[in-house]
């Protein structure tokens, strides 16, 4: 059998492991259009070839460690993969582009992103921030110029303690991490020597747990009081986690009485955040806190515009047009809605057109409806009913309130994949009992109260069908 042979039935061995691991739409659109051009024995490396950057993109993005993992068992523990991208389809002209390194190499870089109190060489502190969330492709608008003015201001004059912390919510997509890591990389260029770290409230929870567990607790301490610049990402993810919320207290305490500064970002502002200390909140609120709205249509149109000439493409302006007009939740829905579109280009040789955008945004709408938040139903309930959120989350045994504060943990329990034990902490701090008797009781209620029942149920569509 020759080598080119034997090659193509190992690729075959990848693609069926792969196979047994993704969805089928997922499968069909990313890799049945992938093809391998040839595997080298010595140097141990696998030629892919892919139709353009976006398969590059999304393969050594969301897909890179199933794809590693099926060439380790067929191709070898050494395997370095490549990707021929095809940047001229008339031409035939193409560009190389390596993606994750070899196994060894995979798994320190996995270690250093879990552990960034690891020190270098050289002593240096790795940032952990994103290169491609720059300032320069960030688009401001109507609903970002205030956080974006905020975060160029602290990006110019880092040692300014005026923002601090500069605290910025929003809902999920519209470009927080974006932003703070545009932060983060300008104070670094300015500043090469400031100590900047990028960490999500998550690793920052794994790695106080670690210190607890392996004793090393006042290093972790001493090494977070060590930074200049401490980005937090997605703060709220900390909520109820009294030992985390103690260290991380502490850490603040010292971060700001020395002037460093601090920025955090959140799903929501801390005047409804649920299941922190009141110390905590009041420092949050210390700084400046500032909202991160939804792009408005001109935004989402300049978005588009922006990431398709970035990426060389070419959309006629109606389909811009259409997609800023129709799809405007979040940026990352927009950059979703590119891919679809190129993906279903490519995959059904289709040219994009207004057709094209309306078939693929109507089948992305309907297989991607927007969650459901906890927010949502509270918002939903009190409106109903004619409640203040305030009363949901206080002490209050009225039993308008009552009735509500049971109705929300309910249809959270239903609509969300919350459990009842977070559920009663994001609601006034109660526990997990108490949210399991209260969705007993509604369920009883709903058993016998039809005009209550035909409530909960209108309510229920309403949140379904935004």
């Amino acid at each position: 059998m020759s080598k080119d042979k034997q090659h193509k039935e190992q690729w075959e061995r990848c693609l069926e492991i792969i196979k047994c691991n993704v969805k089928e739409q997922e499968y069909l659109t990313w890799f049945r259009p992938t093809q391998i051009v040839n595997f080298d024995d010595d140097n141990h490396e696998l030629l892919l070839s892919v139709p353009s950057n976006y398969f590059f993109e999304i393969l050594d993005g969301q897909f890179k460690r199933l794809i590693y993992n099926a060439a380790w068992r067929v191709f070898g523990k050494e395997t370095r993969i490549v990707y021929r991208i095809q940047t001229d389809s008339n031409s035939k002209a193409s560009v190389d582009m390596q993606g994750l390194p070899t196994a060894e190499k995979m798994r320190k870089m996995k270690d250093d992103t879990m552990h960034p109190m690891r020190k270098t060489a050289d002593d240096d502190l790795d940032p952990q921030l994103n290169p491609e969330y720059r300032f320069e492709n960030f688009i401001e608008g109507e609903s970002n110029r205030l956080p974006y003015s905020i975060g160029r201001s602290l990006a110019d004059n880092p040692k300014q303690t005026t923002f601090n912390p500069f605290f910025l919510h929003g809902a999920s997509g519209v470009g927080k991490t974006h932003l703070v890591n545009a932060i983060g990389l300008a104070i670094k260029e300015k500043t090469p020597r400031r100590r900047v770290l990028y960490v999500t409230a998550h690793q920052f929870m794994v790695q106080f747990t670690e210190s607890r567990r392996n004793n090393t607790f006042n290093d972790f301490i001493a090494f977070y009081q060590t930074i200049d610049t401490l980005i937090i990402d997605d703060i709220q993810e900390i909520a109820g986690q009294e030992r985390t919320q103690e260290a991380f207290f502490h850490i603040f305490n010292h971060l700001k009485m020395n002037g460093k500064q601090i920025i955090l970002t959140s799903d929501r502002s801390p005047a409804v955040m649920q299941g922190f200390e009141d110390r905590l909140l009041t420092r949050f609120k210390w700084g400046l806190t500032a909202e991160l709205e939804k792009p408005n249509q001109e935004l989402c149109r300049r978005i588009l515009l922006s990431k398709i000439r970035r990426d060389g493409l070419s959309f006629p302006d109606e389909v811009v047009d259409y997609v800023a007009a129709n799809v405007n939740e979040s940026v990352r829905d927009l950059e979703g809605v590119i891919n679809s579109l190129i993906a279903y280009s490519v995959v059904y040789s289709r040219n994009i057109d207004l057709s094209l955008a309306e078939q693929v945004i109507t089948h992305t709408m309907r297989q991607q409806n927007r969650t459901i938040t906890l927010d949502d139903i509270i918002a939903s309930c009190c409106h109903h009913w004619g409640v203040a959120p305030d009363d949901i989350f206080s002490k209050s045994r009225k039993a308008n309130i009552v009735n509500v504060r049971q109705t929300i943990m309910y249809l959270a329990q239903q609509l969300t994949k919350l459990t009842a034990s977070r559920i009663g902490l994001l609601v006034g701090g109660r526990n997990h009992a108490t949210v399991l008797h209260a969705i007993h009781q509604i369920d009883n209620r709903l058993a016998t109260d039809a005009d209550y029942a035909q409530q909960v149920k209108d309510i229920e569509k309403s949140l379904k069908s935004r």
